[in-house]
């Protein structure tokens, strides 16, 4: 048994300032790549291919050094990677990889993996048509709301501009998994970076969920923990947490742009681009349209209350999506060795349920979240499709999928930042934890078992 996928301590993980680069920088200090990308056991030199890489050239040059087998693993669901990769071959790597999850042949993950490839050439692909429609809705309906709340000089209309412009961002979020695309850059509508978005949910988050290696948990210690880890969670941040986390939340958008601004400084290294801009494209808006009775105060004070209030509802869907519950693995808790990526995935997550039910809801609600975790370059409107093959899989492997309600991960959400105890997380055999205050509403091992 294990208490942490990773082999060795992530170099940098503790200096008080997360930053995405230097997140990059001890990855490639510790992942065996020498320089070069790593994939499974072999090191390749991808460097010739990075302008020509269809997903666009800033996945390979953010990772030049480092290991990106998940990464190529989840994003290439076809072959035409895989028979690529040979004329970049470089020669084994030295080492084990410094990550214990596997992707074995005939394990969980990859044999979904190719009855996913097989059924691809079967699925409606109209769906990804109405993710589109839905965020350029969005997008219509935040600046109308924006123009509505500086003619009426009114704050409830701002805070409901907020909302929406959450949903523009978790929208966009469908579209920053994607191959370079415009909608991608939406995300930067709220001062967060598509690019470091890669690296902190993506290349951190989405592969090395709720361990030591997630960048989106380590970003908020101390001040919000979830890992078991009673070194670091004294007692006002396991309950005081409960009261100043909604502040967190409504500061998440501004505090990551001075972050950057801070590092910056720092490093005298800029890691701003033109689409860095983006965020001051509503705010100027609002000036452009403002009766002549409106001051430049009035309109500054509304689109704050538009940029707080979108923050808050971002960051209280976001972090009662679906993995911080005390039935889920954190670091600390106890996995079998060397466990298969997929089941590893199964044992981060409990999706929500409520946000199933239609495209709109999954799309602005982090639905279809594991799912998402397993294929996250799939459209989420394609997802739904998939839920026979890979409730059938969990089947043929024994393990389980788990939802619930939001409500109930909401309340495991708090629960989870006050716990201090470990317990072991055996995905094949993951019920719920005796010492879970409550159940998750439904466990499903056959697809007989599904809503789907």
């Amino acid at each position: 048994m294990i208490t942490s996928i990773a082999r060795r301590y992530p170099s940098f993980r503790d200096e008080p300032i997360k930053s995405v680069y230097r997140w990059l920088e001890g990855k490639r200090l510790d992942d065996g790549a020498d320089g070069f990308w790593r994939i499974h056991d072999t090191l390749y030199d991808l460097s010739e291919f990075i302008d020509r890489h269809p997903g666009g050239p800033d996945w390979l040059r953010l990772t030049k050094g480092t290991d990106i087998t998940e990464a190529f693993e989840t994003h290439h669901i076809r072959m035409r990677a895989e028979d690529l990769l040979p004329k970049f071959k470089v020669g084994p790597a030295k080492g084990p990889r410094n990550v214990r999850l596997t992707f074995r042949e005939d394990g969980f993950y990859l044999t979904l993996k190719r009855r996913v490839r097989e059924e691809l050439p079967k699925l409606d692909l109209k769906p990804t048509e109405l993710s589109r429609l839905i965020i350029d809705s969005l997008l219509v309906v935040v600046f109308a709301l924006a123009f509505a709340s500086v003619h009426f000089s009114s704050y409830l209309v701002a805070t409901i501009c907020g909302l929406f412009i959450s949903w523009v961002v978790i929208s966009a979020h469908n579209f920053v998994h994607q191959r370079d695309n415009w909608r991608m850059k939406l995300l930067n509508l709220t001062f967060f970076c598509y690019r470091e978005w890669r690296v902190t949910h993506i290349l951190s988050h989405h592969f090395y969920s709720n361990s030591i290696l997630d960048l989106e948990v380590s970003a908020f210690e101390p001040i919000l923990c979830w890992l078991p880890n009673p070194a670091i969670k004294g007692r006002l941040q396991r309950f005081g947490s409960w009261i100043y986390g909604p502040l967190i939340f409504s500061a998440m958008f501004m505090l990551d742009y001075f972050k950057r601004i801070i590092e910056t400084l720092a490093t005298s290294k800029s890691n701003f681009y033109a689409d860095d801009l983006v965020p001051f494209i509503l705010p100027c808006f609002m000036m452009l349209v403002k009766p002549p009775t409106a001051t430049i105060g009035d309109i500054m004070s509304l689109y704050f209350c538009v940029a707080l209030t979108g923050s808050f509802f971002f960051g209280f869907i976001a972090l009662n999506a679906s993995h911080h519950q005390p039935e889920c693995f954190h670091s600390g808790d106890q996995l079998p060795e060397d466990i298969d990526f997929g089941i590893f995935q199964l044992a981060t997550i409990i999706d929500r349920v409520d946000v199933k039910q239609n495209h709109f809801t999954s799309l602005t609600g982090f639905g279809h979240h594991c799912l998402h975790h397993m294929f996250p370059t799939l459209d989420h409107g394609i997802l739904p499709q998939l839920y026979p093959i890979f409730l059938k899989t969990c089947q043929d492997f024994g393990t389980l999928y788990r939802e619930s309600s939001w409500m109930r991960l909401i309340i495991g959400q708090h629960l989870q930042l006050a716990r201090i105890s470990t317990h072991n997380t055996i995905p094949s055999d993951v019920t719920i934890s005796t010492t879970s205050l409550f159940p998750a509403d439904r466990t499903s091992r056959n697809p007989s078992n599904s809503a789907h």
